[in-house]
């Protein structure tokens, strides 16, 4: 039987559940945390006497026991997004095992509410924060400023004292597609895009700024609405139509790019013989489609990866030599271009 004396709000406690499986309570707050030090046989019993009980942990107490939680909070702009959650996927597979809780804040492209996320979730003080790209508010940034709590930035990159970042660069993304059309001869380049944050401009500046040390212009086309497959074909089409001598587009992500496709499939129009497409994120399917899209691979994963075991050093207070951690990209050439 449960000492009922030992809780007052009639909830099961982590004592009983220590009492029960027959260990500390450390042991049992471990345990329960997954930390991989806690050996498997009494982390067994741990577990069992949590279900025995329905015990749930309370992340409050947590925070107020240690001054800060065992939270890392990380915000990225879309959920839908497979980008975002391959790298959440592999922050999880970092953090979780060390006993951090992995708590995920989307703020859909909208810089106000990546701020509410910070503010809301500093109130239940995180022991550090993931963050996507550079671009916020003044009041994020004060926020996080005030809170001297870890950070790490994704994404993107940047050599200024006192920021962590993991990622690659936009712009030498975009040079890079630039140098492939004017290698294959093309002279006619414009840049589609949609979305238009930070970093899809920074990749169409590289682009640009590429083919403007080329002696050669750049037409662009970019609506600041969501980007889709369908917008792509719509995209497309009115390029054409404005621009018909255009011979090499550079779409700012393969969701346009497949869309573009797909209409110019409709149209009769020959990819690469007439206009040569190339996508930025290599989505799995851009290797499938006919024609296969030449793509920039970006690495998700390993900017996961690398940003969760950054934070993990910062953590426990180690040195950490290199605070730009460089992951470069890779200009994946197939049919379409």
């Amino acid at each position: 039987m449960r000492k009922e004396a030992s809780r007052a709000t009639g909830r099961p406690t982590l004592a009983e559940v220590a009492q029960l499986a027959g260990v500390s309570q450390i042991t049992a707050s471990r345990a329960l945390r997954d930390v991989p030090t806690v050996d498997p046989v009494l982390a067994s019993k741990v577990r069992e006497a949590s279900k025995a009980l329905g015990y749930v942990p309370n992340p409050a107490a947590r925070a107020l026991a240690s001054a800060r939680s065992q939270s890392v909070v990380v915000l990225v702009p879309a959920l839908s997004n497979q980008l975002f959650v391959e790298t959440l996927e592999a922050i999880h597979t970092v953090l979780r095992p060390r006993g951090y809780d992995v708590l995920i804040g989307n703020f859909h492209y909208s810089r106000e509410e990546e701020e509410e996320l910070i503010r809301n979730y500093l109130a239940i003080q995180p022991c550090g924060i993931l963050l996507t790209c550079f671009d916020r508010t003044d009041a994020s940034l004060r926020l996080l400023e005030a809170n001297k709590i870890p950070c790490v930035h994704m994404m993107e990159l940047t050599k200024a004292e006192d920021v962590y970042s993991v990622g690659f660069s936009q712009e030498d993304a975009g040079a890079a597609v630039a140098r492939h059309f004017l290698a294959r001869g093309r002279r006619r380049l414009a840049y589609v895009a949609a979305q238009l944050d930070a970093r899809v401009i920074r990749r169409g500046e590289g682009f640009k700024r590429a083919l403007a040390e080329a002696g050669v212009d750049a037409l662009e086309l970019a609506v600041p609405g969501p980007s889709s497959v369908g917008l792509g074909g719509e995209l497309f089409d009115k390029l054409l139509r404005q621009h018909p001598d255009v011979d090499g587009i550079f779409f700012c992500n393969d969701d346009l790019a497949h869309g573009a496709i797909f209409e110019a499939q409709r149209q009769g129009i020959s990819v690469p013989g007439r206009v040569a497409f190339v996508g930025f994120n290599d989505l799995s399917i851009s290797a499938q489609i006919v024609p296969r899209l030449t793509s920039i691979r970006t690495p998700r994963e390993d900017v996961g990866k690398h940003a969760a075991h950054l934070m993990l050093a910062l953590l426990a207070g180690a040195e950490v030599r290199g605070r730009m951690i460089d992951l470069g990209f890779e200009l994946v050439v197939r049919e379409s271009s």
